[in-house]
């Protein structure tokens, strides 16, 4: 097997959505104080494609995405947050939470340009080596698998859930907090990056950054 290393193509928020998602990380760690906090290696982020990459591909998969990018109308690329919602990533009474967000038209293009340019450069199969980990540190079977099966499941209308991860809460708090009533807000990107990414999606390392104009 080739050496892969996991990657998230992903799209950095802007400054007011940065201090919405820190605000809802402090409010699930009340929750699970255990749980991860926002920070430099937990990046708050919306994923646009995660796949297995070459490692000794990474540079012309970073090429790849710089084209996508350069033949992209960044301005024309918005996001709606419209809810809290959580999934299942295998840990016991809790869930992964994250603003939901309603993606533009431009920010599905831009989906199905970044497939097609990075694609020649992936593989399945990646194991726990492609992933940033702590010492001791594994990875859960979930985020190996939800790499793997990205495309197709989260490709395209009607799959992609475009989503910024805000940490771990209990199920019971996330009943509740899930309740109540949401205001609604537009998201606009700060800047395109590259991560490797870590468990449970965290974006744990940078490797390529692209600023979007202002």
């Amino acid at each position: 097997m080739n050496d892969l290393t996991a990657v998230d193509v992903l799209v950095n928020p802007d400054e007011a959505t940065l201090r919405h998602a820190h605000a809802w990380n402090a409010r699930m760690r009340g929750s699970v104080p255990d749980g991860f906090a926002l920070d430099a290696s937990h990046q708050p982020h919306i994923t646009t494609l995660q796949r297995y990459v070459r490692t000794a591909d990474l540079d012309d998969a970073y090429d790849a995405v710089h084209r996508a990018l350069a033949a992209t109308d960044t301005s024309a690329l918005s996001y709606r947050a419209v809810a809290i919602g959580h999934a299942d990533w295998g840990v016991p009474g809790q869930g992964l939470a994250g603003l939901l967000l309603r993606p533009g038209p431009q920010a599905l293009d831009f989906q199905a340009a970044l497939l097609a340019a990075i694609s020649p450069f992936t593989e399945s199969g990646g194991t726990a080596a492609a992933f940033v980990t702590d010492p001791g540190e594994g990875i859960s079977q979930s985020t190996l698998d939800w790499v793997d099966g990205y495309v197709p499941a989260q490709i395209g209308p009607g799959r992609y859930t475009a989503h910024i991860t805000v940490g771990f809460a209990t199920l019971d708090d996330l009943g509740a907090i899930e309740a109540e009533p949401f205001d609604a807000f537009t998201v606009r990107p700060a800047a395109v990056a590259v991560y490797q990414l870590g468990n449970s999606g965290a974006a744990r390392k940078p490797l390529r950054t692209w600023p979007t104009p202002d």
